[in-house]
Parts: structure tokens; sequence; C-alpha cells
């Protein structure tokens, strides 16, 4: 039992070179290298045992190290394996068993100069790097198409080296061979990942697109999505079924529509509970309820928000055992379900008074050990480990080791009103030190459209807030967790007030003095790129220089590029059609445009197309406009390359200060 009055008791670190400690006030010779330095744990899972972490490091250009530590201390962090980027990227590593780790990773592959299709691998490996093995379904010279997707690991079962693994199963040419299969489609199967040992668990089903398992080896739980037509383009609406305790006939439980929100998204079984967590709707937002897997499918609302949306359900350890409801207001907020872990929270709250944002990431076999990430808006975060039996908590990795020490702003919730009444919240950071007014300004609004900004440490914000920039960071109409109606339609088909909202967040920054007159402008990565350049359609006056960033700029190409992927019909009813196409794309409004505009975009881009970059520079260009288009060769769309980053904010900010007319020499 864990007492409110728990006494958590520091200890040294844990990883020799990797938790350094500068003086406070460090003065950065290259701010750009340090801020656009790839963050320094990517991914990061404790041992069954809980005696190793286990994390993803970045090297140079596009390498990423898979490294292990004692969390005990003394020997220095054991490289295991790592990928460069050509075409592999590691993404995730967890246990399989105390010295064996499964890897997921991904890449993109080239058919044509326009086409990028990713696929993934899944990889096992000893802890010393030996007994490589791939978890998916070899290749055939009969198989009728290329391996696209592996699959994934659904139950870590006993972290005995045994997982149970969703597998991609593609069928065979000729029938003619008594190897050959006609199976297709998602199945199940239990696999040893040392000696590739297979026994299946579920039946590969064509229309399977995902499995969820209880935590405990039972698979209890299936989506599928239909076909539309002969095309092969999937249906907007994802059906489930599942299945009793002990049972292996499926039922059906019920529906989701992805463009709608209509109807009920799994997220999560609960083993011992026999039952799923579900989001549904519930007075226009999303709403947890839990779902009995037996007969009734008797419903009870677990926890629902008056002003936003539940995000998630958070689970802890290999055995996923759910945790907590996840919901945000002006920072994320955590309804723990057991009240025990709520008083560890807090209490661990009270030992690192500083550091309130406080997440459980992992947990070892028996809970004794857990894994724990505190951070604030200052401090980009640290993971320790903390004993529970002795009350011990040890630092042992920094997110971004080269920001330690340094200065950084302080994030504000704020609020605006727009032009027609509605108040918009969103997040602003000043430069350390400063009085906040009469600054050099950006708004800088969030991908998605359907995503949100959240409290807590930013790096384009602090880089530019390093620099002397007021940063402002709106959560406008088509943002996601605000409900139903903060939705709009989205942020394309709706985008005169997504992006309306984006410029009074802007003219907020001038009405309150916090920017000079003069002196703002607008930074924005993919929907936010978008963003940053349709905002200069709507009021070419108001941004003084435009900096976009893998952006989105023709709807109707946009809507084209997806009609080779299986959810085009869901892309194109999600753009939709109609005047908005041409008016809500800026590449077809460039003879608006005062601002210069400078745009940036890694050319094996498979979210935004590079063309995209390419079509708003020639448009800008032709309009006799000032434009310049940054293109960075072999990168995909999070730029995923501390020099390539380094880059971005060195040009951007040069850029800015020139046309903006700020001095250069801070």
């Amino acid at each position: 039992m864990i007492r409110a009055s728990l006494v958590i008791v520091f200890v040294a670190s844990a990883v020799p070179g990797l938790v350094a400690a500068a003086s406070a006030g460090t003065t950065l010779a290259n701010p750009a290298a340090a801020f656009g330095a790839r963050e320094s744990v990517a991914h990061i899972t404790l041992s069954p045992d809980g005696s190793r972490v286990a994390w993803l490091q970045p090297g140079t250009a596009q390498v990423t190290g898979l490294y292990v530590a004692a969390t005990s201390g003394g020997a220095k962090p054991q490289f295991v394996i790592s990928s460069d980027g050509k075409p592999f990227h590691l993404r995730r590593c967890n246990w399989a068993a105390s010295d064996r780790l499964v890897c997921y990773l991904t890449a993109l592959a080239s058919f044509d100069p326009s086409r990028l299709i990713p696929f993934t691998r899944l990889i096992a490996v000893d802890t010393d790097g030996r007994n490589f093995r791939e978890l998916g379904r070899h290749e055939s010279l009969w198989r009728r198409g290329p391996r696209q997707y592996d699959g994934n690991v659904l139950d870590w079962l006993e972290q005995n080296g045994v997982v149970l693994m969703e597998r991609n199963y593609i069928p065979d040419h000729s029938l003619g061979s008594r190897k050959a299969s006609n199976l297709e489609g998602l199945g199940v199967d239990r696999i040893d990942t040392r000696t590739l040992k297979t026994s299946r668990e579920e039946k590969p089903d064509r229309d399977a697109s995902r499995y969820y398992t209880d935590g405990e080896g039972a698979v209890r739980l299936r989506a599928s999505e239909s076909t539309t037509s002969h095309t092969g383009y999937i249906d907007s609406v994802i059906s489930y079924d599942y299945r009793l305790r002990e049972s292996k006939e499926w039922r059906k439980f019920g529906t989701y529509d992805v463009l709608t929100g209509e109807g009920v998204q799994p997220l999560q079984v609960d083993g011992p509970a026999n039952a799923v967590y579900v989001l549904q709707p519930l007075d226009g937002r999303d709403a947890l309820y839990r779902v009995k897997l037996d007969e009734t499918l008797a419903s009870e609302l677990v926890f629902s928000h008056p002003t936003v949306d539940v995000v998630n359900v958070v689970t802890l350890g290999a055995r996923q055992r759910p945790l907590a409801v996840k919901y945000v207001t002006g920072s994320s907020q955590f309804k723990y379900f057991d009240p025990a872990d709520e008083r560890l929270v807090k209490a661990l709250g009270k030992a690192l008074p500083t550091l309130p944002s406080i997440s459980l990431l992992d947990a070892s076999r028996d809970e004794k050990q857990l894994l724990v990430h505190a951070s604030n808006d200052q401090d980009p975060g640290r993971y320790y480990v903390f004993d529970r039996s002795a009350g011990a908590l040890n630092e042992i990795l920094l997110a971004r080791p080269q920001l330690e020490g340094v200065p950084l702003g302080v994030v504000q919730n704020v609020t605006y009103t727009t032009a027609d009444g509605t108040k918009v919240s969103g997040y602003l950071t000043l430069p350390p030190g400063s009085n906040g007014k009469n600054l050099p300004g950006i708004v800088l609004p969030h991908g998605g459209p359907a995503a949100r900004d959240v409290w807590g440490f930013d790096w384009l914000a602090q880089f530019f807030a390093h620099r002397g920039f007021a940063v402002l960071q709106p959560n406008f109409r088509g943002s996601a967790s605000f409900g139903d109606d903060w939705l709009v339609k989205n942020g394309y088909q709706s985008w005169q007030t997504a992006i309306g909202d984006v410029n009074d967040a802007g003219r907020w920054l001038l009405r309150e003095g916090i920017v000079a007159p003069g002196k703002l402008a607008i930074l924005g990565w993919a929907y936010g790129g978008y963003a940053a350049l349709q905002a200069n359609v709507l009021d070419p006056d108001l941004f003084k220089a435009v900096v976009a960033i893998a952006p989105v700029t023709d709807l109707a190409k946009l809507k084209e590029e997806s009609r080779r992927f299986t959810d085009f019909l869901i892309v194109s009813d999600s753009i939709g059609s109609g005047p908005h196409l041409i008016a809500g794309s800026p590449a077809a409004n460039a003879a608006n445009f005062k601002a210069p505009v400078l745009l940036f975009h890694g050319d094996r881009d498979d979210e935004v197309g590079f063309q995209q970059s390419r079509r708003m520079d020639a448009a800008l260009r032709a309009a006799g406009k000032h434009s310049e288009l940054v293109p960075y060769p072999g990168l995909e769309h999070d730029l995923d390359d501390s020099a390539a980053r380094a880059d971005l904010l060195t040009r951007s900010d040069q850029f800015l200060r020139r046309h903006l007319g700020i001095a250069t020499s801070r």
C-alpha cells in the first residue's frame, strides 16, 4: 500500500555521461544546434526485472542507436543496434525478456519519384546485439505483392521471449506448390522471438485491421475495415467484434465512423475486469465508458469533462494495466483509476516540486520499479527510476542535455477574443527576462488540423523565445479535444474560421502591445505551415514574414495524392469538394501575398508531398513575390536530423530578422 506520506529519497545518477548538469544561466555558442538537436531519449522502456533500461538515442544525421544500461549505475551504457534512416528508422523497442528486445522499424519505398510507400518491419535482438531475427512473414517467390506491414506485438505474455503478434499474410500467385499459401489478411501468431517457432492464434482475415488482447494472452476484440468497391478503398466505418471469456466465437460489439466520430471507439481491454474502455460521444464531447465483455455488454460512464474530450486511457507495464484516463485542459490531466496510483503520483510531485508534469511510463513485471518522466514548460524532461521498496528516486537521463542550465521562457495560458466574439485559448512564450512589451512576435499554429497544442516544453517556441521573440500558439477552431462544435467541419473545409482565429491571435499580440507594429511573423509545420500561408490569403497586411515547413498548399492536389492509398475515400470526404478547394489553397492565391515566404520541405515526405512546397514556390515566383524554398534531400516529414533542424532554425531566424528589421547581433 502506498501512503500519502510516502518518503522519497534521491540517489545518484545512474547512467554515466548522459546526465550532465550545467550551471544556471548557461550561454549557448550555437542556439540553433542546441534547440534543433533531436531528443536524447526517443523511446525508453524498463526491463521485466527493473534492473535495466533500454532507450533510443540519436546519432549523427538520421542515425538512431539502441542502448541498454543498468538502473543501478556504474557501468557504461551498452550499444545494441542502430538504424541509419537509409531506409530504416528505429521507432521503439520493448523488452520481450530480460535479455531480449523487440524493435519496430519504419521505412519508405520509392516506386517512382512522386510515390513513396511506407512499410514496417519488426525485429528481435538480444541485448548483446546477437541472435537477430525478423518477426514478420518472410518473402516468397510466389507472393502476390510486397510485404508492406509486418504487424505489431499485441501481448508480451510472461516476458520470456514469446509474444502474441499481429501478422500480415499475403497469398501466393501459384497454389501448385505444397508450400504455397492462400492465407490473406491480418492474423495473430504466438511467436518465440529467439527461434521463430510459431503457432497460430487467429486465422488471417482480409478485413481485420486490428486485434486487442486482455493482457493475459487472450484475443478479446477485433476491428474490421471493409472495402466500399472493387477499387480496394476502405470505408470510414470500422466494425468491432468481441469474444466472451474462454470462447472463440466472434460476436457483434459496435461500430465507429472515423469521419463523423459517431459510435464507440475501443481503447483498451481490461482483462481482470472483463471489460473494455471505449470513447463514446456525450453532450458533444468524447467521454470514457467501460463496457462489459459478456452477454449483456453493459455500459457505465467512467469519466467525462464538461468542456474537453477524453483523450485516451494510459496503461502501465507489459501487462498494459489501465492506469488513468487522460484529458487536457490548460495542461495534460490524469484521473487515476486506483487511488494508490494517484497517491504515488502526488508523492512524486512533492519530491519534484518544480516538475509538475509527471508520467508513469513503464514498470517492472512486479511493478516494484517504475519508470518516471517529469517536466515543465522550462524543462524538456528528466527520466527517473523509482524503487517502491526503498522509496528511492534515481535520475537517469535528460531529454535535452544541450539545454541544461539554459534560461527558457515561461509558457503562459492565455485567452483572446476573435472577431465573432469566440474565446480562443493558447500558449504565450516570452523571452526569458522580458517585460513582454514591444517585442518581435511569431504566431505558431499547430499541425493536424485535428490536433492541439498542450502546455509544456516546445523546442520551436523556446528557440524563438530564446532569440527574443514572443511566440503565441493558438488552439484555433478546428483543433482537437475541445468537443464537436470546436472541430467545426475541419481545418480545411472550415478554413475561413480556423485561419480567422489564427489571424486574430496575431491581432491580439499587436493590440496588447506584446508585439511592436510591423514586427509580426507567422511560422508553422504541416497544417501549421498551411495556416501560415493561408493566413496571408485572408489578410495580406497582417504578417510581415512567413515561414512554412512541409506545408499543404493545394487542397485538390492533396486529395489526389491520397488516391493511391486505401484511405482515399476518407481523405477525400474529409477535405471535401467545392469552391473552398481553390479559395482555401495558398498556391492558387499567390497573387494575394505581400509578405516574403520561406519554405522548408524534406523531399521524402510521404505525409505532405514535397511537390506541395515546390508548387507554392513556383506560384509565388510566377506572381512576382518573394519566395525561398529549402529542400532537405533524403528527409521525411519530421526532418529527423539534428543538423537539418539546426539549419532550419538558423535560416528561419536570419530570414525573420532580415524582413522584420531586427538586429542580428543578439
